[in-house]
């Protein structure tokens, strides 16, 4: 199958041809003929799939019909919304509008956070038919009054799971409420939970269902492999493969905003150039990163999941999980940075044996295992292969952890030592009270309470006299 054979105008099939594309993903081929008869639609592919241009085509050839070259910004109504969860992401989607738009009369603009809103509330006030934006931003915009919904034809959701994960659904009910009733609604994600399915019910409106890969499932076209190794060695390791292999383009995963940046920092004083990108940054830090990293500029890029669904890097061959993340289907996401479009890539994962349960959910969700390799001088200590072996043998779910037995009084501590026996204060025993007729002979300690260092002599109660309060005053 060609694009020709999808309905496309020769506008559209012109800019198509001059990126080099000739035939569509099945994703593509699927989704392009449902959205040009106007069906609404819930749509499904592993990321790196072409889902982009699998709603961004036939949305440039509905518009195309009413599209001119006025300047009046009345001319040029809001048709369009794109939502998607992160800025990284809404600058990529409304690039691709303009690629494969830009033999069309129709405008375009992206708004996101992290900028001065300013430039953006130009860009709106001189008319756009396609807004890609982020959530709140376009709230914000609302507020302001400088973005007008009501004629919007055909909304977008992008990445729609990622948005619900973030916590945007208040934002997005707020912002459907402002949209008219009649349009035509495209819904697309790489997985399909449970609140996605509450929220095309909601949404959609007998929609058609495209799925072509299985549901979580990592793209073949990556070779995935297992690193054990001790997790202060990490950094250390990362370093010896990058040079050893010479690894030219890396992406690189942290958990943590904090532990992104300093990872950069000890890759650079180990020779390798690198930069970072999370939400602490400004957007014009993330986007010059970016690009660095994108020219060759820099060799290793280390980023936090908030990149995991919004980079999109041309030919990556890298992807490297320095810390595993929380939640499993967020590995599919981060490893789909490479092997894009058909071309192979290779996805790296450094673990320690404090994240064998995670990697146990990565493997039960992708339904196999996999492969182990070792490098000479990194082997996990004595202890993490105990664990090693146990863990990733057996590969216990996070819901299966031993009960917890509970220590007895002189029992070793987790350290091996015995805890220390605390010196007893006989002013921290019960009171006794002292019995009326004396004992009988060979009985005169059998009733008092068993002090090891009691005094020989009777302690007197102290006796304290109120003080009064002093004023505030004072």
């Amino acid at each position: 199958m060609s694009f020709e054979t999808l309905g496309l105008s020769a506008e559209i099939l012109r800019a198509v041809a001059e990126q080099g594309y000739t035939e569509p993903t099945p994703i593509q081929a699927q989704a392009i003929p449902v959205v040009l008869q106007g069906r609404d639609l819930m749509g499904g592919a592993q990321t790196g799939t072409g889902k982009t241009a699998g709603f961004t085509l036939p949305l440039l050839q509905i518009l195309s019909p009413q599209a001119n070259t006025s300047t009046s910004p009345a001319k040029h109504p809001v048709r369009a919304l794109i939502l998607t969860p992160t800025r990284e992401l809404a600058i990529q989607v409304e690039e691709s509008v303009r690629t494969y738009g830009k033999f069309l009369p129709l405008k375009s603009t992206v708004v996101y956070g992290g900028v001065n809103i300013k430039e953006q509330i130009a860009a709106l006030k001189s008319g756009v038919e396609i807004l890609v934006a982020t959530p709140g931003r376009l709230l914000d915009h609302v507020e302001q009054k400088t973005v007008n919904l009501s004629r919007v034809e055909i909304l977008v959701l992008d990445e729609a799971d990622r948005m619900l994960d973030m916590g945007f659904l208040p934002d997005i009910k707020r912002i459907l409420a402002l949209l008219p009733a009649k349009r035509q609604n495209l819904l697309f994600s790489a997985t399909f939970a449970g609140e996605i399915k509450k929220l095309s019910d909601q949404l959609l409106t007998d929609p058609v269902l495209i799925e072509v890969a299985r549901r979580n499932a990592a793209n073949e076209n990556v070779t995935q492999t297992i690193y054990p190794v001790d997790p202060g060695r990490k950094r250390e390791l990362l370093a010896h493969l990058i040079k050893s292999e010479n690894m030219k383009q890396v992406l690189v995963f942290s958990r943590t905003k904090h532990g992104a940046g300093r990872l950069a920092q000890q890759l650079e004083h180990d020779g390798i150039s690198a930069t970072s990108i999370h939400g602490d940054k400004s957007q014009q830090q993330r986007t010059q990163a970016l690009t660095e990293f994108k020219e060759g500029t820099v060799r290793v890029l280390v980023a936090t999941d908030v990149a995991a669904r919004g980079l999109d890097i041309d030919q990556l061959p890298h992807v490297v999980n320095f810390e595993l993340p929380n939640v499993p289907e967020d590995y599919v996401h981060r490893i789909g940075r490479t092997g894009r479009a058909g071309s192979s890539g290779e996805a790296i994962s450094l673990v320690c044996a404090e994240e064998l349960r995670m990697l146990a959910d990565i493997e039960h969700m992708l339904k196999r295992e996999l492969p182990r390799k070792t490098v000479p001088g990194f082997e996990p200590g004595a202890a993490a292969q105990i664990e090693a072996r146990a863990g990733f043998g057996d590969r216990p779910r996070r819901d299966a952890r031993p009960a917890e037995r509970p220590r007895e009084r002189g029992t070793r501590d987790r350290g091996g030592k015995a805890p220390r026996s605390q010196p007893v204060n006989p002013l921290d025993l019960p009171y006794v009270t002292p019995p009326l007729q004396p004992s009988a002979p060979g009985q005169a300690n059998a009733d008092r309470p068993n002090l090891r260092q009691a005094p020989k002599k009777p302690i007197p109660a102290l006796l304290m006299r109120p003080v009064a309060p002093q004023s505030e005053e004072n």
